[in-house]
């Protein structure tokens, strides 16, 4: 019996002129879906960018990634967080890295990130 396949669900980010974006996809082999997405045969939205992977979650089937992903997308705070997350961590000596908005202070009752039901981080 062969082992069983693993899925992941990322999130690619990358600085243009407009500020930085991001993208959320689920592949079976991430380095060559990054290298898809930066040769320009990757999804029509990510055409003519440089991509950098800057979160990645393995999950055991394809229906939980799927459904991973497309919480993910839709979960505007986590990408927010994520995107600030990875623009904090390269911004020593790159100018313009962030945008200098500072964290927000979570509010009293407010709760933490709910991760997903694998347990991967969000």
């Amino acid at each position: 019996m062969m082992p069983a396949m693993p899925f992941f669900v990322y999130m690619l980010g990358c600085r243009d002129d407009d500020g930085a974006r991001s993208y959320v996809g689920w592949t079976t082999e991430p380095e060559r879906r990054l290298a898809q997405h930066n040769r320009g045969t990757g999804a029509r939205s990510t055409r003519g960018r440089a991509w950098t992977m800057i979160h990645i979650e393995e999950h055991p089937t394809r229906r939980a990634a799927m459904q991973r992903e497309w919480h993910l997308k839709r979960d505007r705070r986590t990408r927010r967080l994520l995107m600030d997350e990875w623009r904090s961590e390269g911004s020593q000596g790159q100018p313009g890295a962030t945008d200098g908005r500072a964290k927000r202070p979570r509010r009293q009752g407010e709760k933490r990130l709910r991760g997903n039901s694998a347990g991967a981080p969000p």
